[in-house]
């Protein structure tokens, strides 16, 4: 891969992974909206499944469009990779900014309400779970910072594309005709 077709690798990567990211925002806002409202947290859901598969169609449109239909393995898992980290950057900016400034304890509340209610403290019977061990999960939460959420959340998405990469790159590379 020469020089140029790098830059224009992570250019386009860029802009497609600003995509994937403005998906998963909304996915994230869904979800927030889905603590009270049940039909938001089903689409967030269903954002969050079909981001992977939009990130292969994008790649894809990449393929065809701008390499006329060629592309090998390692470009397509590393075009992949960089449309995740792009997403991941975007993603973890929105979810400080909102952990920082916008939260104001609401999720904390949710998940306390939700841990209190009958059907919850029934589920964690039948886990065996306590709810000391729920209430200290929910105090590491509560006590991080909204940078280290932040962090933590990119590091998982970006994990995630490096595992997702090697089967999409394999799907989707195709050799010169």
């Amino acid at each position: 891969m020469t020089t140029q077709e790098y830059i224009q690798l992570r250019a386009f990567a860029r802009v497609d992974g600003t995509y994937v990211g403005i998906l998963w925002i909304a996915s994230f806002a869904c979800y927030l909206g889905g603590l009270t409202s049940p039909m938001l947290g089903m689409i967030g859901g269903l954002l969050a499944i079909i981001s992977p598969f939009y990130a292969a169609k994008r790649l894809m449109k990449f393929r065809d469009d701008i390499r006329n239909g060629e592309i090998s393995g390692r470009r397509s898992m590393l075009y992949y990779l960089l449309m995740f980290f792009y997403a991941s950057l975007l993603f973890a900016l929105a979810q400080y900014i909102y952990f920082a400034f916008i939260d104001d304890g609401f999720l904390m509340r949710a998940y306390t309400s939700l841990l209190s209610s009958p059907e919850m403290k029934q589920a964690m019977q039948v886990y065996g779970m306590t709810s000391d061990q729920l209430t200290q999960g929910l105090k590491e939460f509560a006590d991080a910072s909204p940078i280290m959420t932040a962090l933590n959340i990119m590091t998982m998405n970006i994990t995630v594309g490096l595992i997702l990469s090697l089967p999409v790159s394999l799907i989707t590379r195709r050799a010169n005709k």
